[in-house]
């Protein structure tokens, strides 16, 4: 009976020793910025883990003889044997107004040469999307300054709105010029020193791109004077997968620390088809199993979990706001494709650009049928709502009505004046690039052409009317300009002093 039980506790010493927790591991094998290592046992999910020689992983698959975990920063450094131990802290990065103005790359160490970012605090990269109950209604404008985006297909404060569409269509042509009419919101609001004014602060994460785009698209910001409110996050096609499948989560925990203290914010992801190929180039040197097209499972959870994070939170969760302009790359157009489809369920809406739309000279080049905001007119100053009411619906008739004219000759009348007046708006939304157009004066254009003004302009010179029209009004009737900025709407004394403008200016204009 002895011998059994000296068994016994022997076999449970034995499981006591088995089942101790080790902190410590050693590097089996190094590779494609991942390392696989052995003995790690006490270590989480996202935990960071320390190498000898100062570098850091983040534990990323946890099985049941090793650790997968991918490499930040030098990879070189790290080789089989070494020893390494886990930490105990999530991946952080510097969050704060002292990044405004700044490049930063994906650990939020600043790559502009212009000396240490001097920030006091950090948020964790990965973090739970704010709830249900915390978060309210979308119901204030982001002014895009992009006519044919603020009229047709709005964009509220915490929304998430699709730019979607093939390589060089101007996919971030729209993020840009919406980050230069955000910056010179900014600058008229602090300038006014209106109580009601809320700044809305930029993020760019640039994800896979060329170095030389990353370059362009900042030299256009500090030219344009918006980089003042804007951070640049960069992880160009130079760096690796495992920067760039960060990059985003690292731009999201910057701009959750203004929606936290009761600020807005706005953050473009550019691309997120380059940061999925990304996450599939880990997955697969990690052993994942693929599925379809080769990502991972969960590549639809990994842009979900990413996309929650932006809302509009209410007074008890800081009252701020972020939201998101994500991008996604499409091949030929097919939005049917698995990144594409996953991005757009987890949207609030799309902004499709057509590749024809856009060598036929229209641009931006959105497709009014395929483009939807699914917040609405609640995104809407009344005054847009006021203008802009039937535009989307009379541009789509066009489209289509355009499709079949372009077969049969004779036309009645009715068909004609459709055609002629679809004409008209698509020459009123064709804009140049970096040039947003303040609200008010897009109130005016549009009342102008609502009431029938443009009808006697030749469809070729509508732009020339439209460029007078703004011109004149923002240097001789800059009193009905602050008029529709104050009100917001278009009440029956704006509307006689608009008609009045108007007017004067249709005896200027041969």
């Amino acid at each position: 009976m002895s011998t059994i039980l000296q068994e016994l506790e022997t076999k449970i010493a034995g499981l006591k020793t088995a089942t101790t927790k080790s902190n410590t591991g050693i590097v089996r094998e190094v590779g494609d910025g991942v390392a696989k290592i052995e003995g790690l046992s006490d270590v989480m999910l996202n935990e960071m883990i320390e190498f000898p020689n100062g570098e850091y992983g983040l534990a990323l698959n946890l099985e049941e003889s090793e650790v997968g975990c991918i490499l930040l920063g030098d990879t070189a450094s790290v080789s089989e044997g070494d020893e390494v131990k886990t930490t105990g802290r999530l991946l952080q990065v510097p969050v704060g107004k002292a990044l405004l103005g700044r490049v930063v790359n994906t650990l939020g160490e600043p790559i502009d040469g212009k000396g240490p970012v001097k920030n006091e605090v950090s948020y964790p990269i990965e973090k739970i999307a704010p709830g249900i109950i915390k978060r309210r209604s979308v119901s204030q404008p982001v002014q895009t300054g992009i006519m044919a985006v603020d009229a047709m297909i709005p964009i509220g404060r915490g929304q998430r709105e699709l730019i979607i569409g093939d390589r060089a269509t101007g996919k971030t042509t729209i993020a840009i010029d919406t980050i230069i009419s955000q910056a010179r919101l900014n600058k008229v609001g602090e300038e006014s020193g209106a109580k009601d004014f809320r700044p809305l602060y930029c993020i760019y994460v640039g994800i896979g791109q060329k170095n030389s785009n990353i370059a362009r698209s900042i030299a256009i910001l500090e030219a344009a004077g918006a980089m003042k409110y804007t951070t640049i996050v960069s992880a160009p096609a130079s760096d690796s997968a495992t920067n760039q499948y960060l990059a985003p989560f690292a731009g999201a925990a910057m701009g959750e620390w203004f929606m936290d203290h009761g600020m807005d914010a706005l953050i473009v992801y550019d691309d997120l088809s380059k940061h999925a190929v990304a996450y599939r180039q880990v997955s697969l040197v990690l052993k994942r199993p693929s599925g379809r097209e080769a990502y991972p499972g969960d590549v639809f959870y990994l842009h979900s979990r990413l996309l929650e994070r932006s809302a509009r939170v209410n007074e008890q969760a800081g009252g701020g706001s972020l939201t998101a302009l994500p991008i996604v790359e499409t091949q030929a157009g097919d939005v049917s494709a698995y990144i594409p489809t996953n991005v757009i369920s987890i949207t609030d809406g799309q902004i499709y650009l057509e590749t024809d739309l856009f060598y036929q000279g229209i641009r931006p080049a959105i497709s009014v049928g395929l483009s939807v905001s699914r917040v609405g007119s609640a995104a809407q100053i009344k005054a847009i709502k006021q203008v802009a009411g039937k535009v989307k619906l009379d541009l789509a008739q066009f489209r289509e009505l355009a499709a079949f004219a372009q077969f049969g000759s004779d036309l009645d009348a009715k068909t004609k004046a459709q055609l002629d007046r679809g004409g008209r708006i698509v020459e009123l939304f064709k804009q140049p690039q970096y040039s947003p157009i303040p609200v008010e004066q897009q109130v005016a254009v549009l009342w102008a052409m609502q009431n029938g003004y443009l009808d006697e302009v030749p469809t070729d010179r509508v732009k020339e009317y439209q460029n007078k029209l703004q011109d004149y009004l923002g240097t001789r009737k800059e009193g009905v300009l602050a008029k529709i900025r104050e009100k917001k709407q278009v009440d029956k004394e704006v509307e006689e002093e608009l008609k009045a403008a108007v007017n004067d200016f249709k005896t200027t204009f041969r």
